[in-house]
């Protein structure tokens, strides 16, 4: 299975510290965002990696030439300079990403789960990692009833990680450009053809300089 970091966003809430560094290069617990999740994903034995980029997509080029870790082979996703937005992005990777069932994560989390507890081949057209809703985001998105994703609000929602392994069939009929990434998966999930888990460990969220700094002083601590 093949991987993919979405690390193509301009980063506007984290600014102004994204105004000259591209947010997946940003440092918490002494390295950045972007070679925790290559670290994380080695270990956890994937071989190929996709990166996409945008907003400073030449620093992480840079960045990589440098960082990528012995085994890995990690490939550029070029959007330009403003960025496909998240479906758009996995889309235009798809010629690098295969035939086969792929994992995406974003760039701007940090947790620990163990990335090889995703199903190779998920049961329907996607399999999506959930999390207890943070409290910036309390209403959550959707619900997990019995391994399976609902769009109903039952009292237990929960929020997207950002961490799904994804069959390339989710994208069948979707066109070139910018696009998000909600629509294909609520479609998706109201013909239950989504699975999940909900993942009880460590995860982070990282969209404000607030919630990266109080993430840098919880790894310093460990």
């Amino acid at each position: 299975m093949n991987a993919m970091i979405l690390a193509a966003g301009r980063g506007e809430r984290m600014r102004p510290l994204t105004d000259h560094c591209p947010k997946p290069l940003l440092t918490a617990g002494g390295q950045t965002l972007l070679d925790w999740h290559l670290q994380r994903l080695k270990a956890a034995g994937f071989k190929r990696i996709i990166v996409n980029t945008a907003w400073l997509g030449g620093h992480i080029r840079a960045h990589l030439a440098h960082h990528t870790p012995a085994g890995v082979e990690v490939v550029i996703s070029d959007e330009g300079e403003t960025g496909l937005e998240t479906a758009g992005g996995i889309i235009n990777a798809l010629p690098l990403l295969g035939d086969a069932p792929f994992l995406v994560i974003n760039a701007d989390i940090w947790t620990d789960f163990d990335l090889q507890s995703l199903p190779a081949e998920p049961e329907g057209l996607a399999h999506l990692v959930l999390v207890d809703n943070p409290s910036h985001h309390p209403r959550g998105d959707f619900s997990l009833r019995e391994g399976r994703v609902s769009l109903e609000d039952d009292g237990g929602s929960l929020t997207f990680a950002g961490i799904g392994c994804y069959r390339p069939e989710l994208f069948v009929g979707s066109t070139a450009g910018v696009s998000p990434l909600a629509p294909l998966l609520r479609r998706a999930i109201a013909r239950s053809q989504v699975t999940g888990q909900h993942h009880h460990g460590r995860w982070y969220d990282i969209g404000t300089p607030a919630r990266l700094a109080a993430l840098d002083a919880e790894l310093s601590r460990d």
